[in-house]
C-alpha cells in the first residue's frame, strides 16, 4: 500500500479523511479518543515534511441538515491539545470561505472542516459534493479504516480528483494486520464471534470456516445455535428465520474439520435488568421466563482453554451484556484469556465495536497484539469484501 512514507509533503495540503466519530458526553466532551490518536502519526509526518492538513470526518448520524451536538467544532480544543497545533475550524465543509481558507492554509497548519454527514451528498456518494471537497487539497489522504467499507463521497468518490493519493500509517497498520490474519495466520487459529444477532455475522462465520481451526460463538447469537441443536432458550434473544442457517454452519464445520465452541451454560436472569433474580442454566436447557445474558463458568473453562493453546485469535463481539457488571465476567473473563494467549506468543487482533470497548472497559488494551479502529470495515474485510475506500485510493 502507497502510504504518507511515499510523499514529501512540503508546500503542499493534504486533504485526509479521518474517523473523528468519537463519542460525546451531555457537556460534548470526549469519552474515548482513541480515534484521534490513532491518526495522530500520519499528521505528525505531513505537519513535519512543511506541509499542511486539512481534514474531514463525520461525526455521529445527523438526519437532516447540521445538528449542534454533531458537530465536529466540540473536538477542536482536544484535538489542539493532541498535535500541539492550533486548529482553524470552518463551520461547512464545502463553503467558498472554508475552500478559501483551506487554499491559504499556511505549512504546518490544521484547518478542520465540519461534519461531511449534515449533507446528505456524502452518504449518497454524490460526484459534485466530492469534486467540492477535492478543492480543500493537493494530495488525498485516507486514514478512515472505520469507514473504508462505505461508498461514500470522502472515502471513495473524492479519489478520483486527484493524481496524488495514498494511506496514512492507520490505514496501512490495519488492512496489514487484517491480512496477516487472513493469508497466513500461525496456527491453531481461534476466532471469537460473539454479539446479538447471528444476521449481523453469519458471512463472517461463513468466510472463517476456510480460515480458522476454532470458531468460539458467544452472546446472544448463541441461542439461535442452540436451538438449532433442538434445545430450550427461555425467553433469550432469538432469531427463528437464522435456525437453519445456524444448522448449515455447524454441517459445514463438521465437514471441514472446524470446531465451533458453544457455551456450555449460561448465567440466566428473569429480566433484562442487572438486579435481576438469576441462575446458572445449562445450554439449551432455559426455562421459560428467563433469558441468557452471559456464559456461565463451564464455558468460561472451556473458551479460556481453547484460547490458551491459540497461536493466531480474532475476536469480534462480546460474550454477553458487559455493560451490566452482573453480566460482565464472561467477556472479561475471555479478554484475560486473549491477553494470557498473546503474553505466551499468540497474535490477538481485536475486531473493533464492542469488542474494542471490552478491553478498554477491562484494562486489557496494552495486552492484546492491535485493538482495530473499524467495526463494520473489519467485519466486511474478513467476509471477503472489496472496500471502496482501499480500491479507490489503489485504482
Amino acid at each position: 500500500m502507497k502510504t504518507v512514507d511515499s510523499y514529501s509533503f512540503s508546500g503542499k495540503r493534504a486533504l485526509v479523511r479521518v474517523d473523528f466519530n468519537v463519542p460525546l458526553n451531555s457537556d460534548f466532551e470526549i469519552t474515548d479518543d482513541s480515534r484521534m490518536t490513532a491518526v495522530l502519526p500520519t499528521i505528525s509526518k505531513i505537519l513535519a515534511d512543511g506541509g499542511s492538513v486539512v481534514l474531514m470526518s463525520h461525526l455521529g448520524r445527523p438526519k437532516s441538515g447540521p445538528e449542534e451536538k454533531y458537530s465536529l467544532k466540540h473536538l477542536v480544543p482536544h484535538l489542539e491539545k493532541l498535535t500541539g497545533v492550533p486548529v482553524v475550524f470552518s463551520d461547512d465543509c464545502i463553503s467558498e470561505k472554508a475552500a478559501e481558507t483551506s487554499k491559504n492554509l499556511p505549512a504546518g497548519s490544521i484547518h478542520l472542516l465540519e461534519n461531511l454527514r449534515f449533507y446528505t451528498e456524502e452518504t449518497a456518494g454524490d460526484a459534485a459534493f466530492a469534486a467540492s471537497l477535492a478543492k480543500h487539497g493537493d494530495i488525498y489522504v485516507n486514514d478512515a479504516f472505520g469507514t473504508a467499507h462505505r461508498a461514500h463521497a470522502s472515502t471513495a468518490i473524492v479519489a478520483s480528483s486527484f493524481t496524488d493519493k495514498c494511506f496514512g500509517f492507520l490505514m496501512a497498520k490495519e488492512v496489514a494486520n487484517a491480512k496477516k490474519l487472513m493469508s497466513n495466520p500461525e496456527r491453531p487459529f481461534t476466532s471469537i464471534v460473539g454479539g446479538a444477532k447471528v444476521s449481523d455475522k453469519i458471512l463472517i462465520i461463513e468466510n472463517l470456516l476456510n480460515i480458522a481451526d476454532h470458531i468460539i460463538i458467544g452472546g446472544g447469537m448463541a441461542y439461535t445455535f442452540s436451538v438449532a441443536q433442538g434445545g430450550t432458550i427461555g425467553d433469550s434473544l432469538f432469531e427463528a428465520d437464522r435456525v437453519e442457517k445456524c444448522a448449515e454452519i455447524l454441517e459445514k464445520a463438521t465437514a471441514k474439520g472446524v470446531q465451533i465452541h458453544l457455551p456450555a451454560d449460561n448465567v440466566c436472569a428473569d429480566a433484562f435488568s442487572n438486579d435481576a433474580n438469576q441462575q446458572l442454566c445449562a445450554s439449551g436447557t432455559i426455562p421459560d421466563g428467563w433469558m441468557g445474558l452471559d456464559i456461565g463458568e463451564k464455558a468460561i473453562a472451556a473458551f479460556s482453554d481453547v484460547l490458551l493453546k491459540s497461536k493466531t485469535i480474532l475476536w469480534n463481539g462480546p460474550m454477553g451484556v458487559f455493560e451490566m457488571p452482573s453480566y460482565e465476567k464472561g467477556t472479561k473473563a475471555v479478554a484475560q484469556a486473549v491477553a494470557d494467549a498473546t503474553k505466551a506468543g499468540a497474535f490477538s487482533l481485536i475486531g473493533g465495536g464492542d469488542s474494542s470497548a471490552a478491553v478498554k472497559k477491562f484494562d486489557f488494551t496494552d495486552d492484546v497484539s492491535y485493538v482495530s479502529t473499524g467495526g463494520g470495515a473489519l467485519l466486511e474485510f474478513f467476509e471477503g469484501k472489496e472496500l471502496p475506500g482501499i480500491v479507490a485510493v489503489e485504482s
